[in-house]
């Protein structure tokens, strides 16, 4: 049994930093090298990659020490995510303010490459696949930073980038009765041959179709929920590592 350096609150986990009082222990036993000759201080254990951990370590917990640049640099991006959320969440679906952003451009080659991916699978999941590469790509970004590099403020930006796909979709679902949309290759969902507007043909097939509208705001609600949980998760994150760090300085 390992006890905390600062607080000598027992350790039961592996970890780097004590779930208690917040320090950093490679940082504090730095400054306190007297402690390292005590018998029962032992906090500092690097977990290896095949050790299971708890779920709380995994979404809580960064492997990388971060110094106030880095918390300051962390802060505006949040910041900037909290603005565009907002902005975002607060448009219509009519608005289409997701499919107008510059980020729109980023998701667009992902929903392409996602018909190519699926088209093994028949024309349906063809279709549908444009939807599943869009979300599929910041879920494997998510699964990266959150598992490999442990960086859960990372994963955080990255399930942001999946509720924001769920926005962009919403008004493409929205538009399968109407066909308004203007398509690529200068199309429109009313004009164009009938399978070339995704959700006109998903809804027809699967005889949805009179519920586009419902379903889109599905769509939004579920992205607008993703995106306000990831800002949360985030935001905790960013109030734990200025607590540990006030505690350092």
């Amino acid at each position: 049994m390992n006890n905390c350096p600062k607080c000598l609150h027992e350790l039961n986990l592996q970890t780097e930093i004590c779930p208690h009082c917040g320090i950093v222990f490679e940082k504090y036993l730095k400054y306190h090298s007297e402690q390292t000759n005590r018998q029962d201080v032992q906090p500092v254990i690097v977990m290896s990659d095949d050790e299971a951990q708890p779920l709380t370590q995994i979404l809580f917990h960064e492997s990388q020490q971060h110094n106030l640049s880095s918390l300051v640099g962390r802060s505006i991006i949040f910041a900037g995510l909290i603005i565009w959320s907002w902005q975002l969440i607060s448009s219509s679906i009519d608005s289409n303010a997701a499919g107008d952003s510059f980020l729109h451009l980023v998701n667009l080659p992902f929903h392409e490459a996602g018909h190519i991916i699926f088209r093994p699978f028949g024309s349906f999941i063809t279709s549908l696949g444009g939807t599943l590469g869009q979300l599929l790509m910041p879920s494997i970004c998510m699964g990266v930073l959150l598992l490999k590099t442990r960086d859960p403020f990372g994963a955080s930006v990255a399930l942001w980038w999946i509720g924001e796909n769920f926005l962009d979709i919403a008004p493409y679902v929205n538009d399968a009765r109407a066909g308004q949309l203007p398509l690529l290759g200068g199309n429109f969902g009313h004009s164009a041959p009938y399978g070339f507007h995704d959700w006109q043909y998903l809804l027809t097939e699967s005889g949805l179709l009179q519920y586009d509208h419902f379903l889109a705001k599905t769509a939004f609600a579920t992205g607008a929920v993703i995106m306000l949980l990831s800002l949360l998760w985030g935001g905790f994150l960013l109030v734990r590592r200025y607590q540990s760090l006030n505690r350092l300085y």
